[in-house]
């Protein structure tokens, strides 16, 4: 795409992990860098919930090293890719990333030149992970169509729509903001399969149709997930000068409670206490209220009295 509308832009290939701040730190001096978007989180809900303290390191302290190294190289503009499951999380995911808002939020306080902001959205279409592609597949082996839930509803917008909008709220950030894209009326999810069944030329089987095409199977919400998502917390919101991005006015905590509490989080998930770990979250993250019991796989298995193996007694180091 450079290529072909001859943009002078560099493509450079660096190996590196957002949890590395030395790292991050270098490749930002580097290059001089003068924006970084951040989008580098796990964001599958029931996956996190069954990794808690892995979600926890990426989530939330691979976000503040890279913010921290920003805030040395004295990077302009950091802008980190939030999600609208971090409004009322109900899972560790949400919850993770509402907390790493928080910690961008703090670090906005120490910062006299780098400016922190977030964008907050939903679901974008065709993107990795995305509904769109996996039913598309599914319809293309003949069915069955799954949907969690019939009433599931999800925001959704398009790749070149998100792209801009997220491009367009990180140059109007003037320190500490959340930014939340307008994404219209939220979409059915069992609606948006019946859609695409139709748009492929196919008919729909079920009670009214049973020689039809394609079946819809709903499979029942995954653990922690949400009949429908949020964009706001609470009600109070700011227009700016793009009528498709608002400013979220919400609470935030002083850095110095940030950094204890991120010390403490810290502590808790190096002794692998998901129990512990689970409760700074909440403590961190006032709205987070868990919709089921820990899920971490691990954790279970050594709670039920399962022996975990290490790599070396599995045979495997």
């Amino acid at each position: 795409l450079i290529r072909q509308e001859k943009l002078a832009v560099e493509l450079v290939g660096l190996l590196g992990n957002a949890h590395h701040k030395n790292r991050v730190r270098e490749i930002l001096g580097a290059y001089g860098v003068q924006t970084v978007y951040h989008a580098a989180a796990y964001k599958h809900v029931p996956i996190v919930e069954q990794n808690m303290i892995e979600g926890m390191h990426n989530n939330v302290f691979a976000t503040c090293y890279t913010a921290e190294a920003a805030l040395e190289c004295r990077v302009e503009a950091f802008v980190l890719i939030s999600t609208d499951k971090a409004v009322n999380p109900t899972n560790v995911m949400g919850a993770t990333k509402r907390l790493a808002e928080i910690v961008l939020q703090g670090l906005q306080q120490r910062s006299t030149f780098t400016r922190f902001s977030m964008v907050r959205f939903g679901n974008v279409l065709e993107s990795s992970g995305s509904v769109v592609p996996l039913f598309r597949e599914q319809i293309r082996r003949g069915g069955p169509v799954t949907v969690t839930h019939p009433d599931v509803t999800r925001y959704f917008m398009t790749i070149p729509e998100a792209s801009q909008l997220v491009i367009q709220a990180g140059s109007m950030a003037k320190g500490g903001d959340v930014f939340v894209l307008d994404m219209g009326k939220p979409i059915r999810i069992a609606e948006l399969a019946r859609r695409m069944v139709q748009l492929a030329g196919l008919t729909l089987r079920d009670e009214a149709n049973p020689d039809g095409d394609i079946e819809i199977q709903f499979t029942g919400l995954r653990p922690a997930e949400k009949l429908f998502e949020e964009l706001l917390i609470g009600k109070n919101v700011a227009g700016t000068d793009h009528s498709r991005i608002l400013r979220a006015i919400e609470h935030s905590l002083p850095w110095d409670d940030v950094r204890a509490l991120l010390d403490e989080l810290l502590f808790a998930m190096d002794r692998f206490d998901c129990a512990t770990a689970r409760d700074i979250l909440m403590r961190g993250v006032r709205e987070y209220a868990p919709a089921e019991k820990i899920q971490d796989s691990v954790w279970l298995r050594t709670a039920s009295g399962g022996k975990v193996l290490s790599l070396r007694q599995s045979g495997r180091a």
